[in-house]
């Protein structure tokens, strides 16, 4: 027999990076990838296909975890495909975590808390190694949608609210990979990120975003001038996103275009989208 199921998860934009205190804040993304996985209990193993090549190690995982929790003994192929630019910092491996995870449920027809779904994937994504403190905050953005503060140590949501904004992405045409990051650099920054965290705490999210992009970008060896660029054209906010190499802005009306225009000058690709607040979803074909 054959089980089939199909789902989607976000990007996310970086509000605090956890790397300095395992304290974190991000926003989805209206940016998606999709999973489509197909189980069947007469063969072992999973194989995974990225379309577009990649490493298919982390969305295998996602599969094998899922199936585990629930004692299933399947084997299967697991695809993706997506929107969202790859080893840029926009939160690819939470999504693809996240839309293995759902669509395996689908597949399945098993239910979970989001809770435990995200804790599945973020599972996954240490034993891929493609995290450094497990990328709870972004997984729990990409995954409820929204904005999300936690403490990624604990898997603790500390705060989770809807906002409608739009938001301007600059992905450089370069690839930057958490598992390559100088930790000790950016634990440096501890004492100011602290601050940074604070605002976002009390909901003082934008703020907080700035702070956090000039200090990390200064830590991590990236020009903090496309940040500088996007709030002389008008943004709310702007931010280096995760460990780079993207940044992430903030917008509202006419200046969204402005931030755009600012960017597009700079090389590699500008996205114009917006805050999801609806998250990952299951898609029926």
């Amino acid at each position: 027999m054959t089980y089939y199921g199909k789902a989607a998860a976000c990007g996310a934009g970086s509000i605090i990076n956890a790397i300095s205190t395992w304290k974190g804040a991000a926003f989805a993304l209206d940016l998606h990838t999709i999973a489509e996985v197909t189980l069947t209990s007469h063969r072992s193993g999973i194989k995974g296909i990225i379309e577009g090549g990649g490493d298919t190690r982390l969305i295998e995982l996602a599969v094998k975890h899922t199936l585990s929790h629930f004692n299933l003994n399947c084997g299967g192929i697991v695809k993706t495909i997506s929107n969202i630019p790859q080893a840029s910092g926009l939160k690819s491996s939470s999504a693809a975590a996240n839309a293995a995870v759902l669509a395996t449920l689908f597949a399945i027809e098993e239910e979970l808390q989001p809770m435990d779904a995200i804790n599945i994937g973020v599972d996954a994504s240490v034993e891929a190694g493609v995290t450094i403190t497990g990328a709870f905050d972004d997984a729990a953005a990409s995954y409820l949608g929204g904005v999300v503060v936690t403490d990624n140590k604990k898997r603790l949501i500390i705060r989770h609210e809807q906002i409608e904004a739009e938001a301007v992405v600059y992905a450089p045409a370069i690839q930057a990979f958490s598992r390559d990051v100088n930790v000790s650099r950016c634990r440096l920054a501890s004492p100011w990120i602290a601050d940074a965290n604070a605002m976002a705490e009390s909901g003082d999210y934008w703020h907080a975003m700035t702070l956090n992009g000039i200090i990390y970008s200064a830590a991590l060896g990236f020009s903090p001038e496309p940040i500088l660029a996007a709030l002389e054209a008008g943004a709310v906010s702007a931010s280096l996103s995760g460990t780079g190499p993207s940044y992430v802005a903030i917008t509202h009306g006419d200046n969204t275009k402005k931030v755009a225009e600012a960017w597009s000058g700079l090389g590699g690709k500008v996205i114009n989208t917006k805050i999801n607040n609806k998250g990952a979803y299951r898609i029926k074909d």
